[in-house]
């Protein structure tokens, strides 16, 4: 071979492409898996378990049950302190509705805006005999009071976690009206239920010293008796809890902390009926039927901290609101937490529940609530409460 021609077959041994890599298999590829594709356990047994139990505080209310299921270690988490401060860190949810209809009224169903769905608990530990009404709620927790104004119970409704508050000093047999607040931002700081009678005596109670304490009358400034709302719920902001008054119009407040009563003296709206307090973060608001003539519709008010006055901020759409022509309303409104509010609205030819997220603005149709046991029959609403769902609140 000519020695001209060397270079070019060198030339052409360093062109030479190199053969394509071998296809890997799936094993290769996703070494976590085999290949009927469950998870190695070795792996992820040294999964870090503080992770582990922030992704799982994220999941929604009705998949973490569905989750705890699996295994007694993923079931024990709701008993875990450290889950238990991720799940208090996140962003409460919008509320569940904890609710007792006319037609069946020993037990609960409650309702999960979420995922527009009716449930029906039941709190076995709850007295079977008699009528226990759900009165307030803080952290999860629901507090009840038997229709004798009696026995006080306090529950998690998801989780079954129950206390029975002790007797009482004052022997009221009148309506009482009832609030609760949390002493921190979870349970595990404890928590306070405080009733007030029309007479102006009040009790407040401590779930860390589980007695009742600070026993005692409304001061002489306010005027007795204290004709109160009990169609509206009393709501919390913070520490302070607001009462509705009939008369004068106006609103009660009681600090859980300073132990302070104050009286605004507040004049309602016109042609006002069925109204009710409700709350949204630091603002107060009132919902009610505003009727003139046959028309009726559902507003809207927000208080005014400088005036000390009520302004309309929003109404129930005109296209909804004419299907309550000519008829006689009533309204039952839960919004006690959270924006989001409850309506029941009932007359002799219909029954609406509906709700209103004081955020958004947005008024949705709610599915009707019916029996268990394959009923068609909408339930109406008589009484209830708002709560924040969580899986770790213990009574």
């Amino acid at each position: 071979m000519a020695a001209g021609k060397r270079p070019g077959l060198f030339n052409m041994l360093e062109t030479v492409k190199p053969p394509p890599p071998l296809k890997r298999t799936r094993k290769e590829r996703n070494p976590g898996h085999d290949i009927s594709g469950n998870m190695d356990q070795d792996m992820w047994q040294d999964f870090p378990q503080d992770l582990f139990e922030a992704v799982v505080s994220r999941l929604p209310i009705a998949t973490f049950f569905q989750f705890r299921a699996v295994c007694r270690k993923w079931n024990a988490l709701i008993d875990s302190d450290s889950f238990s401060r991720y799940c208090t860190e996140l962003p409460q949810t919008i509320p569940w509705f904890y609710t007792i209809t006319h037609e069946n009224v020993n037990s609960g169903q409650v309702y999960d805006p979420s995922l527009k769905k009716w449930h029906h608990p039941v709190i076995p530990a709850l007295p079977k005999k008699s009528i226990v009404l759900p009165m307030a709620s803080a952290g999860g927790l629901v507090c009840f009071l038997d229709i004798g104004h009696r026995n006080f119970y306090v529950s998690n409704p998801l989780t079954k976690s129950f206390r029975e508050l002790p007797a009482r000093s004052f022997k009221v047999w009148s309506r009482v009206a009832v609030g609760m607040t949390l002493n921190g931002n979870s349970t595990s700081h404890g928590y306070k239920v405080l009733w007030v009678g029309c007479e102006g005596e009040y009790e407040v109670y401590d779930s860390l010293s589980n007695v009742w304490t600070k026993r005692g009358t409304i001061p002489s400034n306010i005027k007795l008796p204290v004709l109160l709302n009990f169609k509206s719920q009393p709501v919390a902001i913070h520490s302070t809890l607001y009462f509705m008054l009939t008369d004068p119009e106006g609103i009660l407040s009681y600090d859980m902390v300073s132990g302070k009563w104050k009286q605004f003296i507040i004049p309602g709206p016109p042609d006002l009926s069925d109204h009710t307090l409700a709350a949204c973060g630091e603002r107060l608001m009132l919902v009610g039927l505003l009727t003139k003539n046959a028309a009726t519709c559902v507003c809207i008010w927000e208080l005014q901290k400088m005036t000390l006055l009520w302004k309309e901020v929003d109404r129930m759409p005109n296209i909804w609101c004419l299907e309550f022509y000519g008829k006689h309303i009533r309204m039952n409104c839960l919004g006690n937490k959270g924006c989001l509010i409850l309506l029941s609205l009932r007359s002799r030819q219909m029954n609406r529940l509906i709700t209103y997220n004081a955020v958004t603005r947005e008024w949705t149709k709610v599915p009707g609530c019916t029996v268990p046991r394959g009923g068609r029959k909408r339930l109406w609403i008589a009484c209830g409460t708002a709560f924040h769902p969580s899986p770790t609140a213990r009574a």
